[in-house]
């Protein structure tokens, strides 16, 4: 796969926190789709790396070269973990065993819909989507990834890009969910990562966690 994108590194320290249980999600519309009571659908953001820190980046079905990570809506019942493993699979085809859990971001990253998004017939109105985001090395052949694995495919292509590349790439309103994850998930990566854009992160307080 052709890479794009610019390097760049950070230096965050990272500390360990224990998984996040299932979570009492306030709203149930349905079996699968929650809006708690400030409106906002809890989900889960995938970030998949191969030996060398790139990132898988997937391109969406009828999204008008629309790309971003693999992400999906956390169920009822389910705890984010839980959630992130069956998107995997739903998504990029990957079962838990073609992956190694490097890491996860600390509590939900909010953002909200533009106005022109939000369905404002529905009840309740979804404003936007908390988020846990993980890290995932791939450690299964790259023949491991099957787009066309769910009924309902996301993706129709992907490539490897830099580390940093989607926060730029990304659609706006979600540039700074994707800053803030990536940034966290850093720390979990190679040297090379983590030392780009040290004084700015450090500058931030951001800090990584691990499983």
């Amino acid at each position: 796969m052709e890479e794009y994108g610019l390097q760049a590194r950070v230096s965050i320290p990272c500390l360990y926190i224990s998984p996040i249980r299932k979570m009492n999600l306030e709203h149930v519309i349905d079996n699968e789709r929650v809006i708690d009571r400030e409106g906002f659908r809890p989900n889960v953001g995938i970030v998949i790396c191969n030996a060398d820190d790139q990132v898988l980046w997937g391109r969406r079905i009828n999204g008008r070269d629309s790309w971003q990570f693999p992400q999906g809506g956390v169920h009822r019942g389910e705890s984010p973990e839980e959630a992130m493993y069956r998107e995997l699979e739903e998504e990029v085809g990957l079962r838990p065993e073609a992956v190694e859990l490097l890491g996860r971001t600390q509590g939900w990253l909010h953002y909200r819909l533009p106005k022109r998004f939000i369905r404002k017939t529905e009840s309740p109105v979804c404003i936007g989507q908390k988020q846990i985001w993980f890290l995932l090395r791939l450690t299964a052949p790259e023949s491991a990834i099957k787009l066309d694995a769910h009924e309902d495919p996301e993706f129709d292509d992907w490539r490897w890009v830099t580390y940093w590349f989607p926060v730029s790439a990304v659609v706006d309103f979600k540039q700074a969910v994707y800053r803030q994850a990536l940034a966290q998930l850093a720390g979990r990566l190679a040297p090379r990562q983590r030392n780009a854009r040290g004084r700015r992160r450090q500058r931030s307080g951001l800090r990584c966690f691990a499983v």
